[in-house]
């Protein structure tokens, strides 16, 4: 117990020497004096360790206490425990190691959606569907969704053995897959629409790959044909501000501010530039957004409105437009500080007013903005009912700051029902089509062959599919309403459709597929000519 107390004690020390000379290096900018603070906390600490009913863990306690600072501030300032760090890397570095599957726990086993385009476990001809229901030997089936990636990845290199389950095979069938460098893509979806010289890409966020993968993307598009380009950042929470920059230089001409950044400290103060003669400066361009576009997905949605290089389509956006520092501290966890705020070239900060640390709280507080779906990009009747501050394009043009990015042209998304909801809450969409796969994968690969879009123009949920559907609903307790089934029909089939044709061809498929019924891309794809017109590339 002694010892336990000279360790707690040590490590106390060290933490308040530490943190006290942090502060000492730099002077204090606030009225408070720091050091008092930390031995308040350091005796507090101190205190409660020694005298707390039962024997308590300092980690922990520590822990807690940083935990509860954080929560005094922004919502986007958090502590990063150790055990989170390595997740949060991976998705902003771009990759990560293991076998190389998109997957899904359903009825308690795992279920491959896509096997990830150039892994191992595409090589070995892992397919969508198959069942994952023991691992190195031992019994995988009741796994939760956080055990799985413990169980599948490692390090590049060393192999698991799986043992599968396939429709149509009797026996199960095992693979040795060695783990490799598996690429998370951030592009995961770009296409030339069928019959067009319009393209579309999809960035589901930006992290350190992001503008690699979108360059190539644009430059395989323009070999098939690409003139226009649909931008597609609805969903998009953000990520690397400079891969965002990176992106919209892409479409700017040179000398145009893209974004700046003013914080508290000097050193956060940036103001980021275009460079001159970058490839796609002249290609009309028009990007859609939604609520949960946010941060590095403002920077590049609010550069192209301000500057009238495009226009921007679908919902006012998140309005997180604050910018974070990732410091470690020692024992390898890390806080995220928020140092600045960035503004759009007309001036704009996107941060929206928050109250409390809960994102859903931050939204909420906001869907009593008035916006109406219109024609008129000059946004007449936001302009005379809001408080917000209005702002003027290099062209001229109204745009509102204060709180995220008002579209140009705003398309509400469309709504499902609650029975679609709970559809996809049990996945009973991808069941669905998984059965389907294992009776007509061949049949479908003999019709369509490597042509998704002949799958997109003429392939049909068939009749019996949904009522088998309708029956596995009813079955896992799900209350079947066909006055809600009617009204949400068209959305039904479409998902089920685009499930298949991912299992298939990928997302590009199940992109093609969603966009039929998407009004928000509906309503881009029509804006062409007012694109070209304000940003002047007649």
């Amino acid at each position: 117990m002694k010892a336990r107390r000279r360790q707690f004690f040590a490590a106390a020390l060290l933490l308040l020497l530490g943190l006290s000379v942090g502060f000492w290096v730099r002077p204090v900018l606030s009225g408070d004096n720091v050091y008092e603070q930390l031995r308040k906390f350091s005796e507090a600490l101190n205190y409660v360790y020694r005298n707390y009913v039962e024997e308590v863990d300092s980690q922990r306690l520590v822990e807690a206490a940083i935990k509860g600072m954080m929560d005094s501030l922004d919502p986007h300032s958090v502590y990063i425990p150790v055990s989170e760090m390595q997740r949060v890397e991976e998705d902003f570095r771009g990759s990560f190691e293991g076998i190389g599957i998109e997957f899904d726990v359903i009825n308690d086993t795992i279920t491959v959606i896509s096997p990830i385009a150039g892994g191992p476990a595409e090589a070995l001809g892992i397919q969508a569907g198959d069942k994952i229901v023991t691992i190195d030997g031992q019994n995988a089936v009741g796994l939760s969704r956080t055990e799985v990636p413990r169980r599948l990845r490692g390090p590049k290199g060393t192999s698991v053995r799986v043992g599968i389950r396939r429709a149509g095979v009797k026996e199960i069938l095992e693979f040795v897959i060695t783990r490799d460098r598996i690429p998370i893509y951030s592009v995961d979806a770009a296409f030339l629409l069928e019959g067009t010289d319009i393209g579309y890409v999809r960035i589901n966020r930006f992290s350190a790959t992001t503008y690699q993968e979108f360059s190539e993307a644009l430059r395989r598009l323009r070999s098939e044909g690409m003139r226009k380009l649909v931008l597609d950042l609805r969903g998009n929470p953000g990520g690397f501000m400079d891969q965002a920059i990176r992106i919209a230089d892409e479409f700017i001409g040179g000398g145009a501010r893209i974004v700046y950044t003013r914080g508290r400290l000097p050193e956060f103060n940036e103001d980021y530039y275009a460079r001159s003669g970058q490839e796609f400066e002249r290609t009309p361009l028009v990007v859609l957004v939604n609520r949960a576009s946010a941060s590095a997905s403002e920077i590049v949605s609010g550069a192209i409105q301000d500057l009238d290089r495009g226009l921007v389509v679908g919902e006012t956006t998140f309005g997180k437009g604050s910018v974070q520092r990732q410091f470690e501290l020692p024992d390898g966890s890390g806080l995220r500080v928020t140092v600045s705020f960035y503004h759009t070239p007309s001036g704009r900060a996107i941060q929206r007013p928050y109250k409390g640390k809960s994102r859903q709280q931050y939204i909420l507080e906001e869907e009593a903005l008035e916006e109406s779906e219109g024609e008129n990009i000059t946004h007449q009747r936001e302009l005379k009912d809001t408080a917000r501050a209005v702002f003027r394009t290099v062209g001229g043009r109204p745009v509102l700051g204060g709180g995220g990015i008002t579209p140009d042209y705003i398309v509400r998304s469309d709504t499902v029902t609650r029975l679609s909801v709970d559809l996809r809450r049990h996945g009973l969409f991808w069941k669905i089509s998984e059965e389907y796969l294992a009776q007509h994968r061949a049949e479908l690969e003999r019709r369509y062959g490597a042509d998704f879009w002949a799958f997109v123009r003429q392939f049909r949920v068939p009749v019996e599919t949904l009522q088998r559907l309708r029956k596995v609903a009813t079955e896992q307790g799900i209350a079947w309403d066909e006055e809600l089934f009617r009204r949400d029909a068209d959305y039904i089939e479409h998902v089920i459709k685009a499930s298949i044709g991912r299992a298939l061809w990928g997302n590009n498929a199940f992109a093609a597929v969603m966009l039929q019924i998407d009004r928000q891309f509906q309503k881009a794809l029509e804006l062409f000519p007012e694109a070209i017109r304000i940003a002047r590339l007649q």
